[in-house]
């Protein structure tokens, strides 16, 4: 079994266009995009934060440059995608329904066993929800009756709540305050959806395919993260398989350890724009930190789980890419009474950057403001006076 031997060029640009970011609207304009870029990568994580816009939706602004918000929900509406997990909690396509149904099996076999009362109340909420449609945590009455130290802090409706909706009992979508509201699965999924449970290894199969298509190439630990969930999951084994019988292929980037592994179908010399887009710490092609290292020489990460004093770039710096280079991260905050982008931070990589390029991380920062509903932008601060001077001018 020969591996293809790849350099760390060809090996970017093969994650860049798995990911979605070879070149503006690379899979077109309008909602249909947005589905498109979904049901390509199977799975988009979302994310609470709000410092800036929310990661979802920042993963499909940096995508589709038309994008508004409302599709999401629509989508939803729909029937055409769902909220539930893979690794994280995330939209993914309602064809692939089915391969959630191991993720909630885990979820409901996998845990401590429950007590009678959470056994009961679980119960009664199923069944209010039954009769009532559609229930959000507000409509339960504060069931707390003591001091809570335990899952999140959560008063024991909001778990049972979400325990049914791990479970895959009930299931949610979002109000546009992106407040929960829980519904059956009979409510939410159209009825030709196939429900069938897949085998383990049909299981697993679709998470080396998915991973892979959403990857472009990866490390069977990075292809296993996907169904972390599902303990006892047989991802490697199916992946040696496929490797044996060439169902995928193995490759060695040069300067790398492996083996690392492709889809067969997989186009090896392709090329990118020189596009710079502002990317969400959550994208897909910045959730594992050491691909980022590994293959682009660029030493990231989210900010706003370190200690204020340990920071080096700012609460939630977001990555700067161009063409298949990180030229700089920027620490950012809407401030949405002001209408105002306040850009505290641009800390550029020690890389020498084009006017040219310059001008397009301009266009894309007009762009993210627009997005992020601000109006202004006002800049702090940067390690690089003259490319902040070169930005600054534009704006006023």
């Amino acid at each position: 079994m020969e591996s293809i031997i790849l350099s760390k060029s060809q090996a970017r640009k093969i994650i860049l266009h798995a990911a979605g970011l070879a070149c503006r609207a690379q899979f077109g304009t309008g909602i249909e995009a947005v589905y498109r870029v979904i049901d390509h990568l199977g799975f988009v994580q979302l994310d609470t934060n709000y410092v800036v816009e929310r990661a979802h939706h920042h993963v499909f602004a940096a995508r589709v440059p038309d994008y508004e918000t409302q599709w999401l929900s629509e989508l939803c509406e729909d029937g055409h995608i769902f909220e539930y997990f893979t690794s994280d909690a995330g939209y993914i396509p309602m064809h692939d329904f089915r391969f959630t149904l191991p993720v909630k099996k885990a979820f409901k076999t996998q845990r401590q066993p429950l007590t009678k009362p959470e056994i009961n109340l679980m119960e009664q909420i199923l069944d209010r929800v039954e009769r009532e449609e559609a229930l959000m945590i507000g409509d339960f009455e504060n069931d707390r009756v003591e001091a809570s130290s335990g899952w999140w802090d959560w008063r024991p409706a909001k778990v049972a709540l979400e325990r049914l909706y791990l479970n895959g009992e009930l299931m949610i979508r979002r109000t546009k305050g992106f407040q929960k509201v829980y519904h059956l699965p009979l409510d939410l999924v159209p009825q030709e959806t196939d429900m069938t449970t897949p085998t383990d290894e049909e299981y697993a199969r679709f998470v080396v395919r998915r991973t892979l298509g959403a990857l472009g190439l990866a490390s069977v630990k990075e292809i296993a993260w996907r169904a972390r969930y599902v303990k006892g999951n047989l991802v490697k084994k199916e992946l040696e398989k496929m490797a044996q019988n060439g169902e995928v292929k193995t490759v060695i980037v040069e300067g790398l350890k492996g083996p690392l592994y492709l889809l067969p179908d997989q186009e090896l010399n392709l090329e990118i724009s020189s596009e710079v887009f502002i990317l969400s710490p959550f994208d897909i092609l910045n959730v594992f930190r050491h691909r980022l290292k590994d293959f682009f020489n660029f030493d990231y990460q989210i900010e706003c789980f370190v200690p204020a004093p340990k920071r080096q770039y700012g609460y939630f710096s977001l990555p700067i890419l161009a063409g298949e280079l990180f030229i700089a991260r920027m620490d950012a905050k809407a401030d949405r009474k002001l209408k105002m982008l306040i850009v505290h931070n641009i800390h550029f990589e020690q890389v020498d950057i084009e006017p040219i390029i310059i001008e397009k991380f301009v266009q894309a920062l007009k762009a993210f403001i627009h997005f992020n509903q601000c109006r202004e932008v006002v800049f702090k601060k940067s390690n690089n006076e003259v490319y902040l001077e070169m930005i600054s001018d534009s704006f006023s």
